[in-house]
């Protein structure tokens, strides 16, 4: 296959605009997004200043800080090798061959990113204390992150041209060779993006760790901020992290290339013919069924023995539905957030070519990595100053959460929009068709199982956040995510069983709607 040459701007003017960098109704809201994800990066600078220069040097060079990198590192490239192992062999599994139930387990192996990391965490923990360290830590989070890989690489299976592998054996090219030079390429930018996404999930996660007794730089930060009240020190680490972050941009960057993969389906049949397990089918379903009993078994069958027979099991229903009440709607919120935001920022990117479109494009993965507790002191910090009627608000929750997940939502949209060819909105222009028209007519109806696809995500990491929670929320609102941490951390294992589960339950929701819908969207 030959791969499409660099993208180029497509005339497609909102407003006037005399640079090819995009129109000026696409860049306006693009900016103002931008303005506003900088204020991460300022606060970790100014709070950084306050150690003065040399200190902060001395403070970066204490083995401790060297330490923490190294563990941070190390535990990150684990996991996201396991978890790039896990999610393209269950994609191809699922997609590519005859195994039996294969709608069903493309249900069950989705789920483990439904359980939040700190519940998966103190579940193993609970039960099994000696799974502490590094090892329990990259068990865990393999477990709870390989979907991100999974549910992409799966996506592109179900879109890519059956003719593409057909002339490869045609060719006279073996399964082996045709994976390699043919199917693999084609798998690239949803390889690499859900790779990025699990490792900067790895350089942001904080609760599984904290529960699994392992330092990285996200939980020093915690400990800076919340036990020894040092915020200039959590602020070197936190740039440390941005540094990580950057590496892991740059390098994703690479792998996709800059080179566009929209193609027209040629096949002659359509469809690509399943691959017959044979003999092998026992135990592909033998390792199937292990990997779903260790990633929701284990999680699920402590939760319940802890309310079975927990003494500080306890049913407080007016209390339950309250925290219910609240995750859903903050869930639901931040989704639609940043959703509205993801869609101009994807649009820019996808379709026109800048310094300014490749930043605004970047940038909110660099504040994914950051742990939500430094998107919420940055919140705290810049409202009681200048807009405080703000602070301790819904809004400012609400940008809170966007701001975290958008890369989610940017992701999920940009799989999509990149294969979609531009002579379709062109066609539509040569028509006279105006370009709100044919945003809404063309492109938004052809992108919409993205949008779809990056709102349940959102929702589904909304409901599951913790930590920005916890600074950022409204004086007496509690969250499951919050109930569950506050009970863990009295040791009330039992009593924070009902509200994990719960979690559990309405986060899966949208992965199984996910799932379930792009399910019968391939059968029809």
């Amino acid at each position: 296959m030959r791969l499409a040459s660099p993208r180029v701007p497509l005339p497609f003017r909102f407003g006037y605009s005399k640079a090819q960098h995009g129109p000026i109704l696409l860049l306006a809201p693009v900016a103002v997004l931008l303005l506003l994800f900088c204020l991460p990066l300022l606060y970790v600078f100014l709070r950084a200043r306050e150690a003065g220069w040399d200190a902060s040097w001395q403070l970066l060079m204490r083995p401790r800080v060297l330490e923490l990198l190294a563990n941070t590192i190390t535990l990150d490239l684990t996991v996201t090798l396991g978890s790039v192992v896990l999610g393209v062999s269950t994609a191809w599994f699922i997609e590519r061959t005859n195994l039996p139930g294969r709608k069903v387990w493309n249900v069950l192996v989705t789920l483990p990113f439904a359980v939040p990391a700190f519940v998966s965490g103190y579940s193993w923990i609970s039960i099994l204390p000696r799974i502490e360290g590094f090892f329990g830590a990259a068990l865990v989070l393999t477990f709870s992150y390989y979907p991100l890989v999974h549910l992409p690489v799966a996506a592109a299976f179900r879109n890519m041209d059956p003719a593409l592998e057909e002339t490869s054996r045609s060719l006279g090219y073996g399964r082996l060779a045709t994976f390699t030079r043919v199917t693999l390429p084609h798998l690239r930018p949803a390889l690499a993006g859900g790779a990025v996404l699990v490792a900067l999930h790895m350089l942001a996660e904080f609760g599984a760790l904290a529960f699994l007794n392992y330092d990285t730089l996200t939980v020093a930060i915690f400990d800076q901020y919340e036990v020894a009240f040092n915020s200039a020190m959590a602020a070197i680490l936190t740039f440390v992290l941005l540094l990580l972050c950057l590496m892991v941009l740059v390098l994703e960057f690479r792998v996709r290339g800059g080179f566009s993969y929209e193609h027209s389906r040629k096949s002659v049949s359509g469809t690509l013919e399943k691959i017959d397990l044979g003999a092998a089918t026992p135990w592909v379903l033998g390792a199937f069924t292990v990997l779903v009993a260790m990633a929701i078994g284990v999680p699920m069958g402590s939760l319940t023995y802890w309310i079975a027979t927990g003494s500080s099991a306890a049913f407080d229903l007016p209390e339950i539905g309250s925290a219910l009440y609240a995750t859903v709607g903050f869930g639901l919120g931040g989704a639609t957030l940043a959703t509205l935001f993801a869609l101009p920022l994807v649009i820019l990117a996808v379709r026109y070519k800048g310094f300014f479109s490749s930043l605004s494009d970047r940038l909110p993965y660099f504040i994914h990595s950051l742990p939500g507790l430094v998107i919420g002191l940055t919140f705290v910090f810049f409202s009681v100053r200048y807009v405080n009627p703000l602070y301790q608000t819904v809004v400012l929750l609400l940008l809170g959460y966007a701001m975290l997940y958008l890369p989610l939502a940017q992701s999920s949209i940009r799989g999509v929009l990149v294969l979609i060819p531009r002579q379709m909105e062109e066609m539509a222009r040569s028509l006279g068709k105006t370009p709100p028209v044919i945003f809404f007519k063309v492109v938004l109806p052809l992108v919409w199982s993205g949008v779809g696809a990056g709102f349940a995500l959102v929702s589904m990491k909304v409901m599951t956040e913790l930590t920005a929670t916890l600074i950022l929320r409204p004086t007496g609102v509690d969250t499951l995510a919050t109930k569950v941490w506050e009970h863990t951390n009295e040791v009330q294992y039992a009593a924070s069983a009902p509200y994990a589960i719960l979690l559990i339950l309405i986060s899966g929701l949208p992965v199984y709607l996910l799932t379930m819908r792009r399910a019968g969207r391939k059968k029809g």
